[in-house]
Order: C-alpha cells, then structure tokens, then sequence
C-alpha cells in the first residue's frame, strides 16, 4: 500500500527548528528506509495526541519521527529529565517541545505529568511515548507488558491516545544488534490505529490498578497492529521481563 498522502498541520507548516532539523534528517533517513504509513489519516491533523508505538529497535524512534513529519505533524518525544541538562542537546529538546520525564516521587511525578498534558493542550502537539519504556525483551519482538505513562499522560488532558505500529525497522538494527545499512531503502511499515476508547477509566484514573488495565488495552490494540503487519495473530499475553528473572533498564517513561 503507497505511503498516505496528508495535509500538513499548522505546526508542521509554520516556521521552525524543525525545518532545518527536518532537511538534514529526512534525506538521510529516507536513504536507510522505504516507509510506507497505513491509515495515517487516523493522526489527528490538529491539537493534541499521545502517540503510542512498539519498541522493536534502537533505530525505530527515527522511523517514527519520519512516519509522523509525513502524517503532516512534528515528531516530538518523551525525553529523560536529565538529557535537558546536557549543554546544547537540551537547548535542542526545550526548543523542539519534547517532553521531559519526571523520575521522582510519585506526588512529583504525577504533578510532572499533570504539567506535560496541559502544555499539549495549550500548544496543540502531539507527544510520541513508548508504552513499553524500553526495547522489547519478546524474544519473537511483540510487544512486551505496558507502563502507565502514555496512559496516565492521556487521561490528565483529556488526550486522544493513539496506537501505532512499525516492522521493518529491525532489519537494519536487530535488538542489541550492527547496524545492516546494505541494501538500502529497506521497507518498513507503519500503521496508525484508531484512538484507545479511555471513557470507562476516566473517573477512577488516579486508582494505579484503572491505568494498568487501560495500559492493556493499549497494549493489546498495539500488538494486534504489529500481527496486522506481520500477517499472524498476535500473543494473547504480553511478555514480563519480571515473570523471566529479567531488569528493566534504560526506561523512557514509568
């Protein structure tokens, strides 16, 4: 299926840094990976969403941004709080609007979380966040067990939670594996999916046990997109690194 074809949002067609970030970006990406964006129309054109994608790669988040500046908006992510004190880098993220994590108390947290939905709002972005908070540990890469943020993140604002899928991607960075830059423009799909119908989670959202059943239903409506692409039926339960004697590192998100 040919790549959707998508008006440009305001923000997108607005000067800003991501023009010339953009024109440095995109031809090189585009020289890695043939992307081809299903249903793209499902990304809202206009104001705020939380964008919920796998994790099957180190490189995906590039094939994601891309995927996004062609759906017609400005790929911003979850970013660790602490990147945004690296000199130069965290003038990139504070002016680019990516989002900072809090990894504090969970009172902070939540207060953190709170601030990062309205400033969606206000501003009218989107946010992409891996519900997973880190690569995969699948050992078929579907998409593990789900943390709350993306949730949490959406249900504060009153947010269109959106899930997304890609494959391909691993195919020129395998999991902890070398970069395969040979053949070029290898083919990677992307499929946008409806929004997550939060309604029945939103009175009782502060309870943790609401946010990790609306986390899986996210999470089963992403893995049900990953087995749309891969052309097999997804498994009925996520992975959990806990259940496997593995530790979760290197999270973007809790």
């Amino acid at each position: 299926m040919a790549t959707d074809r998508l008006r440009a949002s305001t923000e997108k067609s607005r000067p800003s840094i991501f023009w010339p970030l953009a024109a440095i970006v995109v031809p090189l990406a585009s020289l890695i990976f043939k992307v081809e964006v299903r249903d793209g129309h499902k990304l809202p054109r206009e104001g705020a969403y939380v964008l919920a994608p796998n994790h099957a790669s180190e490189i995906d988040p590039i094939v994601i941004a891309l995927a996004v500046w062609r759906m017609g908006r400005a790929p911003r992510f979850m970013a660790k709080e602490s990147l945004f004190r690296v000199p130069v880098l965290g003038w990139v993220l504070r002016v680019t609007g990516m989002v900072p994590v809090a990894r504090a108390s969970s009172a902070s947290a939540a207060r953190a979380t709170l601030e990062a939905s309205e400033t969606l709002v206000r501003h009218g972005r989107g946010v992409i966040v891996y519900p997973e908070g880190t690569l995969t540990r699948d050992p078929g890469l579907w998409p593990m067990r789900g943390k709350t943020g993306a949730v949490r993140l959406a249900l504060a604002g009153d947010i269109p939670l959106i899930p997304m899928a890609q494959w391909g991607a691993q195919q020129v960075l395998p999991r902890y594996g070398k970069l395969k830059l040979w053949p070029l423009r290898r083919r990677v799909t992307v499929i946008v999916g409806d929004p997550v119908d939060l309604s029945a989670y939103r009175k009782s959202q502060a309870q943790p046990a609401t946010l990790v059943a609306a986390t899986d239903v996210l999470m089963a409506d992403i893995s049900a997109l990953v087995g749309e692409l891969r052309g097999e039926p997804a498994p009925a339960a996520r992975w959990n690194p806990a259940d496997h004697g593995q530790k979760e590192t290197g999270r973007l998100e809790s």
